[in-house]
């Protein structure tokens, strides 16, 4: 790729963990990395460590986040090549005290965002007959999580979105997949842990590689897809678990 084709990317909830592991690879290998997420301070920071093409704070749950970023990203960027749809909330809690509140933002930030800013971004992506859409689902949205209902089905909602859209964007060259880690090396994996009823020893022993997958593992998988090695794969929902979806 050169310099004067360069790919615009733009990663949602990428100021840290597989967000932020993401925007680093693909910043690394020439790609114009937009990154966005709540937080100024890591964002800033972020964006000077990867040498991001641009920036932008925003709450992608808030009423109208998503036009507002995709309009800044084509204000800066002209063209958005490739999205990855990575900002995501998890809960834990049984379903009976799932609150209203948290119901309205986990589906806004989880399921609404991601299916707007891929509305946005397909118009040109049709016109330009190239495309790269990626998801970054869960491990709980394939094979389940108990006391996590709320976050298992709207990642489980990627898998159907994923294959219809594949369907209806396939004839303009544009591929759609998710990817579905399982418990991953993050600051939002260590909150997790410590708000359920399970230790990390409890954790690693329920998984059959005893390990928890590294960002950097996401990140070259994303790396692969968006590349024109994997122009005929679109329409995948690939479990990156260490085993977990084994059963």
């Amino acid at each position: 790729m050169t310099q004067t084709n360069k790919r615009n990317v733009l990663i949602t909830g990428s100021s840290k963990g597989i967000g932020k592991a993401i925007a680093s690879k693909l910043s690394k290998n020439n790609y114009n990395v937009y990154i966005c997420a709540r937080n100024l301070e890591n964002l800033k920071k972020t964006a000077r460590e990867i040498q991001a093409a641009g920036y932008f704070q925003i709450d992608l749950t808030q009423q109208d986040s998503c036009k507002t970023l995709y309009e800044e990203t084509i204000s800066k960027a002209g063209n958005i090549d490739i999205l990855i749809n990575n900002a995501g909330e998890y809960l834990y809690s049984p379903v009976e005290k799932v609150q209203e509140p948290d119901i309205q933002r986990i589906i806004k930030l989880n399921v609404e965002t991601p299916y707007k800013l891929i509305k946005y971004v397909t118009e040109n992506m049709k016109k330009n007959k190239w495309g790269r859409i990626i998801n970054i689902g869960s491990i709980s949205g394939v094979v389940g999580e108990a006391n996590a209902s709320l976050y298992s089905m709207t990642k489980a909602c990627y898998i159907g979105l994923t294959k219809s859209l594949a369907l209806e964007l396939a004839e303009y060259g544009i591929t759609i997949n998710t990817i579905n880690p399982g418990w991953v090396e993050t600051e939002l994996a260590q909150n997790a842990v410590d708000n359920s009823d399970f230790s990390m020893r409890e954790e690693l022993d329920m998984i059959p590689q005893k390990r928890f997958i590294h960002p950097d593992e996401i990140a070259s998988l994303v790396e692969y897809i968006v590349s024109e090695n994997a122009k005929g794969m679109t329409a995948q929902n690939v479990s990156l678990c260490a085993g977990l979806s084994a059963g």
